[in-house]
């Protein structure tokens, strides 16, 4: 792996009941960028980002997240990544403070009190430390998962979909802490199905059928496909793959 990336796998593949749902998948992250992993629903994008913070174990395929090595040292990669799942998976009958508590205990973290302050500071919940988590909209649900991504300090972040539902006002903010936590030197690897987010990241990668077709910026996935924009780039790409399934 290049000292200059995060996340460096070959051939990552997943299999159930004989069905390929990632297909020999290649993925390079830089250090310190923000990735966007898009496809359409069912491509592979959760089950490729469940593998690499070592939630799965891959059927084939290898390579490292944070110089770690996904098959033999999955327990380490889980202390350094932050990930945040598609649906609000923290406690909806304990507040704020005491979920971020919860997760700081997970971590065994030796300052647990500061931690937990810090993180409510960051993403602005200090007003709403006492609030029962399942009052929150969709929008504070959000930070509050955010947070809880960030309270054990991790070096890489990936991200399910974590705008999905919420409101414009709040993804634009979300995507505003995201670029400050690159800037910061964190790197993200966030799953979305929005355009205007998409080109926000530094770096795309397009996923159908299990596999990649596109990698780099938007605007070499968009030279590439011959495309006007990058939605119409993915059609195209999606009408090939098709093609070649067929």
């Amino acid at each position: 792996m290049s000292v200059d990336t995060a996340i460096d796998v070959r051939g990552l593949s997943k299999r159930y009941g004989g069905r390929a749902v990632v297909d020999r998948v290649d993925l390079q992250v830089p250090l310190g960028r923000i990735c966007g992993f898009l496809g359409p629903n069912g491509s592979g994008k959760t089950t490729t980002i469940r593998m690499l913070c070592g939630l799965l174990t891959p059927d084939a395929g290898s390579g490292s997240c944070l110089g770690l090595d996904i098959l033999r040292e999955a327990r380490a990669i889980k202390r350094q990544v932050g990930y945040m799942t598609q649906r609000f998976g923290l406690y909806e009958d304990l507040s704020i403070r005491q979920n971020l508590d919860f997760i700081a205990r997970l971590f065994e973290l030796p300052n647990r009190r500061a931690e937990v302050d810090a993180a409510l500071e960051r993403l602005r919940l200090g007003e709403r430390r006492d609030q029962l988590a399942g009052t929150l909209s969709g929008g504070w649900k959000q930070r509050l998962a955010l947070a809880a991504c960030l309270i054990h300090r991790p070096r890489l972040l990936l991200l399910d979909e974590p705008t999905a539902g919420v409101d414009p006002k709040a993804r634009r903010e979300f995507w505003d802490e995201i670029r400050q936590l690159a800037d910061e030197g964190i790197t993200v690897l966030v799953s979305t199905h929005y355009m205007d987010e998409a080109v926000r990241c530094d770096r795309l990668c397009y996923i159908a059928y299990g596999r990649v077709l596109a990698e780099g910026s938007a605007a070499e996935i968009v030279a590439e496909a011959g495309a006007s924009d990058l939605e119409d780039a993915f059609v195209r790409l999606v009408g090939r793959a098709q093609d070649n399934f067929a």
